[in-house]
C-alpha cells in the first residue's frame, strides 16, 4: 500500500512538474507564471480562467473544486482535521520554515491583511501555513516560526504521505531541490493564497504577492457569505 502510495505522489509531482514547464514555455508576454499554471490546469478541465472582479483574485474554472478534508498536526503537536476549524474562515500559504523569501514575504501579506481586519472580523479568520516540507517543519519548529507573522497564525504539518495527500486536493506542486553547492536543500512549489471555508473546500484563490489590502478585501467578500 505504501509504495502504491509513494508512486501515485511521484506521478502526481511528475505531471505538475510538466504542468509548470507547459506554463513556463506557453505563458503570455508579461503573463505571471501562476496565472499560466492555473489557464493550463483550465484547459485540462475543458474550462477557461478568468480573473475576478476582486484583485488579486482568479476565478476557479467551472466544475473546477479544490481542498478538501485533510489530517494533519498542529504547531502543538495535536491531531487536528478540517472540523476543528468549523466557523472560520482559513486563510492558507503552502510553504515552509526553511523558505529563504517567498515565503516569509507571502506570510507578511497575510499578517499584514488580518492587522487591517476589524477584531469582530479577525476573530473570524485563522491564518494557516501548511507545510510541504514535513522532514524540516517539526511541530516545535512550525511554532516558532509562525508566531514571528502573527499570533492567530497556526502551522500545519504530519507525515510525508498525509502532506503529500493534503497538496494533492488543493493541488499544490512542491519538490526538493538539491545542488552541490547548497548545505540545506530547498523547496520549489506553488505559491497561492487559499481562502477555504467548510469542509476544507476552497472558497477563493489569491495570486502570488497580493497586496495586504486587496486580501483584507477578499476575507471581507467571502466572510459576508459565510
Amino acid at each position: 500500500m505504501q509504495r502504491a502510495l509513494r508512486l501515485l505522489v511521484l506521478v502526481l509531482i511528475a505531471g505538475l512538474a510538466v504542468l509548470w514547464g507547459v506554463a513556463w514555455f506557453g505563458r503570455e508576454p508579461g503573463e505571471p507564471l501562476a496565472e499560466a499554471f492555473t489557464r493550463q490546469v483550465a484547459r485540462l478541465t475543458g474550462q477557461e480562467a478568468s480573473v475576478s472582479a476582486t484583485p488579486g483574485s482568479v476565478q476557479l474554472p467551472g466544475g473546477m473544486s479544490l481542498g478538501g478534508p485533510f489530517t494533519l498536526v498542529n504547531q502543538d503537536g495535536r491531531t487536528v482535521t478540517q472540523a476543528d476549524f468549523k466557523g472560520q474562515l482559513l486563510v492558507a500559504y503552502f510553504g515552509y520554515t526553511f523558505c529563504p523569501d517567498v515565503c516569509p514575504t507571502e506570510l507578511g501579506g497575510i499578517a499584514g491583511a488580518m492587522d487591517l481586519l476589524a477584531p469582530e472580523e479577525a476573530a473570524r479568520v485563522t491564518p494557516v501555513l501548511f507545510t510541504i516540507d514535513p522532514e524540516r517543519d517539526t511541530p516545535a519548529q512550525l511554532k516558532a516560526y509562525v508566531s514571528n507573522f502573527h499570533p492567530r497564525m497556526v502551522g500545519l504539518t504530519g507525515s510525508p504521505e498525509q502532506v503529500a495527500e493534503t497538496a494533492k486536493r488543493f493541488r499544490v506542486f512542491y519538490a526538493k531541490v538539491e545542488r552541490p553547492e547548497m548545505s540545506e536543500y530547498l523547496m520549489d512549489h506553488s505559491s497561492f493564497v487559499y481562502l477555504i471555508g467548510e469542509g476544507g473546500r476552497v472558497l477563493s484563490l489569491l495570486r502570488p504577492q497580493t497586496p495586504p489590502e486587496a486580501i483584507a478585501e477578499a476575507i471581507r467578500a467571502q466572510l459576508g457569505r459565510l
